[in-house]
């Protein structure tokens, strides 16, 4: 069971309220939990595109980003530097936190962040269940794709 801290819609804590994945219908308005997007550029100007499982929702859509839920006693930052490892096996020095943004609808905060890595490139690993394929492209490409194969949403405007 995966559970979280609650935080209100300016991104604070809200002390002493537990979240629990799977159980976002029973989230109060107002109450939300913490989800990261971690776009991944090398330093040569490429992106890294994850290719997602075939039993996530969404499946085999890439998407250029790493990401998920932060956990409870986690702060954005910290979770987004573990879902970039576990997720890809970058191990980042800092992260550049891009935008913030509320969907109500899924009672989460989200918080985006750009990585720029000189990771050998044939190094990334992929997550057991997460994801089944990587590649490294130019955003052009990526910014061609259609939208029935990738999964980018707010992070379009991040890739130049």
């Amino acid at each position: 069971m995966e559970i979280w801290d609650a935080y209100n819609s300016n991104f604070e804590k809200i002390e002493g309220v537990t979240l629990v994945r799977g159980e976002e219908d029973k989230i109060p308005d107002g109450f939300y939990h913490i989800v990261n997007h971690i776009l991944v550029r090398h330093k040569d100007g490429t992106y890294l595109l994850m290719q997602r499982s075939p039993c996530k929702t969404y499946p085999n859509m890439w998407e250029p980003t790493a990401g998920g839920s932060a956990l409870k006693g986690e702060t954005a930052l910290e979770s987004a530097f573990r879902e970039l490892r576990e997720e890809t096996g970058i191990i980042a020095s800092e992260l550049q936190e891009l935008d913030r943004t509320i969907n109500p609808g899924t009672h989460s905060a989200h918080v985006r962040y750009l990585c720029v890595t000189d990771c050998d490139k044939n190094s990334v690993q992929l997550q057991e269940g997460e994801t089944c394929a990587f590649k490294w492209t130019t955003a052009e490409e990526i910014l061609s794709m259609p939208e029935s194969e990738l999964l980018a949403g707010e992070m379009r405007k991040h890739i130049k």
